[in-house]
């Protein structure tokens, strides 16, 4: 459990930092770059986040 916690904490305070900092850097490309790999971290937090969730898929009828 401490591992799972400490890399959804990770991905999502980078990913938020790397999203605000893309963010100020309007009109450049290397912003959209920063923002679009904030975003993909966010993602794989959530990801990590909802695995203990997930249904089995040979148990769905």
């Amino acid at each position: 459990m401490g591992l799972r916690l400490s890399l959804i904490t990770a991905f999502f305070v980078v990913g938020l930092i790397l999203v605000i900092v893309g963010w100020k850097m309007t009109g450049q490309l290397s912003g959209l770059g920063l923002m679009i790999l904030g975003v993909v971290l966010l993602l794989a937090a959530l990801m990590i986040y909802n695995k203990p969730f997930e249904d089995d898929p040979r148990n769905r009828r």
